[in-house]
C-alpha cells in the first residue's frame, strides 16, 4: 500500500474520483492529517465509515513510528529515531533557534557517498525512503511543536542519505512541504544538500523550484576530495562546480559550499589558498564545519586557531564564509553524526526518555 503522506492533493482528488467521491473530500482528508493532527483515518468525523474504510484499505498512515527522542543539554537540539514498516531505522533532527524551527531530514536508509567523516554511510546504502517516509518525519515533528504553539518553518535535506540519489521522492516531498493544503513552507526555506550528483543538480535546475542548493565540497581539489568522499570518483570537481553555477544562474539562488575541516587532511594554509583560488569570483558562501567526532574513526577536529586562520584566508579573497556552530554533538545529532541504529544500539544511545533528558 502507498503511504498517505506520499500523495499530492491532486493525486488524492483523482483517487477520490475513482471511488465515486467528490474532490472536496480530498481537501478534507488533507486538513485532517496536516492541520488537525489525526492519528488514524477513523478520527475523520465528517467522513462516512465506508470512505474511512476505503482509505484504510488503500493507504498506510502512519508509515513510520517514533521509537525515541533525545534532547541535547543546551535544549537547542532534539534527535528523533524512527522505525519504518520494514523495521529499518533512520534519524532526523529538530534544531531550535531564536526565530527558527528547522528539521534536518533523512531521505535514505544509510548513504551511498560513504564520506570518511560521516557516520550515515558506514554501512552503505540500504534503501531509499518513500515520499511518505520523508514527509512524515516533518509531520510528526510539526505536531510535536504544535503542542507548544509552534510550527516547523525551515527544512534541510542534510540527514541520512544523498538526496539526488532519491531524486523523484525528494522533489515530490518538497512539493508537498510547499503545498498550502499541507505544510505551506516556502521553497526558499528548504535546502537540499548533495555531494555532487551532476545529473541531479542539472535536473533540479529545470524543476522551477526555488530551493537552496548546498554542495558538500570538503576539499580544494579532486585528489583530496576522492580520499574524503569515495563517491567523488564519479565526477570531476570542475564538472560539479559548473553544474552548481548552472543551478544558480537558472534559479537566481546563491549557492553554498560546505567544507568540513579535518585536522591534517584539508585544513592547512595551502588548502585554504587553493580553495580561495577555486571559488574566486563566484557568488557563493563557504560554510566551515569543524569535524564532529565519530566513534572508531581516526580523525580529529582542528584547533580554533587553525580554523580562524583558514577562514581569514578565504575572507581576504572576498569569499563570504560562515562558521557553523555545532549543535547536538552531545546526543550525536551534529553534522555527520546521524547513523544507522540497530535495536541494541538504539537502546543504548536513546537510553534517556523525553522526560529524563529534557531540561
Amino acid at each position: 500500500m502507498t503511504p498517505f503522506c506520499g500523495l499530492t492533493l491532486e493525486e488524492l482528488k483523482n483517487w477520490m474520483g475513482s471511488q465515486g467521491e467528490k474532490p472536496f473530500r480530498a481537501v478534507q482528508a488533507f486538513d485532517w492529517v496536516y492541520k488537525k493532527g489525526i492519528r488514524s483515518f477513523d478520527e475523520m468525523s465528517n467522513m462516512s465509515k465506508e470512505l474511512k474504510d476505503l482509505l484504510s484499505q488503500a493507504f498506510i498512515f502512519p508509515s513510520i513510528e517514533k521509537i525515541r527522542e533525545l534532547h541535547s543539554e543546551d535544549g537547542e537540539t532534539i534527535k528523533f529515531l524512527w522505525e519504518l514498516s520494514d523495521h529499518k531505522r533512520v534519524e532526523s533532527v529538530l534544531i531550535l533557534s531564536r526565530d527558527r524551527r528547522t528539521v534536518c531530514i533523512s531521505c535514505q536508509v544509510g548513504c551511498p557517498a560513504r564520506c570518511a567523516f560521516c557516520a550515515s554511510g558506514k554501512e552503505g546504502l540500504l534503501r531509499n525512503l518513500s515520499v511518505g517516509e520523508i514527509v512524515e518525519q516533518v509531520l510528526h515533528i510539526d505536531r510535536y511543536l504544535a503542542a507548544k504553539g509552534e510550527r516547523v518553518c525551515h527544512l534541510v535535506f542534510m540527514g541520512m542519505g544523498e538526496p539526488m540519489e532519491n531524486y523523484d521522492a525528494v522533489v515530490k516531498a518538497i512539493q508537498i512541504f510547499n503545498a498550502p493544503e499541507a505544510f505551506h513552507i516556502s521553497q526558499r526555506r528548504i535546502t537540499v544538500s548533495t555531494v555532487g550528483v551532476v545529473e541531479g543538480i542539472r535536473k533540479l535546475a529545470d524543476e522551477e523550484l526555488k530551493v537552496n542548493l548546498v554542495l558538500s565540497l570538503h576539499a580544494p581539489n579532486q585528489h583530496i576530495r576522492k580520499k574524503i568522499i569515495p563517491y567523488a570518483r564519479r565526477y570531476e570537481l570542475q564538472e560539479i562546480l559548473d553544474a552548481m553555477e548552472e543551478y544558480s544562474c537558472k534559479t537566481h539562488r546563491d549557492i553554498t559550499y560546505e567544507y568540513t575541516l579535518i585536522a591534517g587532511i584539508n585544513d592547512g594554509i595551502e588548502h585554504a589558498k587553493e580553495l580561495a583560488a577555486l571559488l574566486q569570483g563566484k557568488q557563493c558562501t563557504v560554510n566551515l564545519i569543524p569535524y564532529n567526532p565519530i566513534p572508531n574513526l581516526n580523525l580529529s577536529r582542528p584547533s580554533k586557531e587553525r580554523i580562524e586562520t583558514f577562514r581569514a584566508i578565504l575572507e581576504e579573497a572576498n569569499i563570504t564564509t560562515t562558521w557553523r556552530y555545532t549543535k547536538g554533538k552531545d546526543i550525536a545529532a551534529a553534522c555527520g553524526q546521524l547513523a544507522l541504529q540497530k535495536t541494541e544500539e538504539a537502546v543504548a544511545i536513546f537510553s534517556q526518555d523525553v522526560v529524563g533528558s529534557s531540561k
